[in-house]
């Protein structure tokens, strides 16, 4: 027999939020300030209008203070670096470059491109000296141990100029599976973006990372690769950045980076 009026149910009471206030913190629009989200009045009014969540509770006072330290801060869903001593980059490694950040045979190295950086870096993205585009390099340990994990399968988008005109049929050929000799290779995406009869232009997407395996995948399927520029790493887009030059990442691409490896 029901114990409510009419047979409804009892409502159950709502649990009270999670109190995630630390007394001696910092106020947290001066963090969100610091971490780059704009000033203290526009931060100020990301946390009113709700868009600012700290260890996952609902934040909307002005008056809560945080351990930048500990606590984890997402705005609008991605997750904010509150440690300005970690450091993403992103570079556009040039044709001839090793990718590694010393080589004992003397080869122009990543280490260049950041030889004003005191930080010690780690590059997410090997390419090979003949391929050139998006590589990353970071001091988070953690992120670039995620980013290398094959558990999050990263994908990563390439454009390859190969010889001669490509068929529909070889995007078919590709997702389905080429066998190499360490086994069967395929690309999760496949674009035809330009073709003569002379040369095709062609985007594709994978997420494993056997060495040079688009262009060994090409030529199994007989179209050798002429050029390998890797364009897209995750949510990170190469863009208009120049060959030999670095940018920092903004907060919403690595916010959105962060999400893809579930930081």
């Amino acid at each position: 027999m029901s114990n409510t009026r009419g047979g409804r149910k009892k409502a159950r009471p709502q649990e009270a939020p999670r109190d995630v206030h630390v007394p001696d913190g910092v106020r947290l629009q001066k963090v969100l300030a610091t971490a780059g989200l704009g000033s203290r009045r526009a931060c100020e009014n990301l946390i009113t209008a709700g868009r600012v969540e700290v260890d996952g509770v609902l934040v909307t006072e002005l008056g809560v203070r945080i351990d930048p330290d500990k606590n984890v801060v997402h705005v609008d869903g991605l997750r904010i670096q509150l440690d300005q001593s970690l450091l993403t980059l992103a570079l556009n490694k040039p044709l001839g470059v090793v990718s590694t950040m010393h080589d004992p045979d003397g080869r122009p190295t990543l280490a260049e491109f950041v030889a004003d950086r005191p930080e010690r870096l780690f590059h997410i993205g090997r390419l090979d000296a003949d391929s050139e585009g998006l590589i990353l390099l970071t001091n988070d340990g953690e992120l670039a141990n995620r980013l290398a994990h094959p558990k999050y399968e990263i994908p990563k988008t390439y454009l390859v100029h190969v010889e001669g005109r490509v068929p529909a049929t070889l995007g078919t050929k590709l997702t389905h599976g080429i066998e190499l000799e360490d086994g069967v290779a395929k690309v999760d995406k496949f674009r035809i973006v330009d073709s003569t009869p002379q040369a095709s232009l062609v985007e594709v997407e994978l997420h494993e990372g056997r060495n040079r395996i688009i262009r060994r995948m090409f030529a199994e399927a007989g179209y050798p690769v002429n050029q390998l520029v890797r364009t897209k790493i995750g949510p990170v887009r190469l863009g208009d950045l120049r060959p030999g030059r670095v940018r920092v990442l903004g907060q919403t691409e690595l916010g959105t980076l962060m999400a893809a490896v579930d930081l």
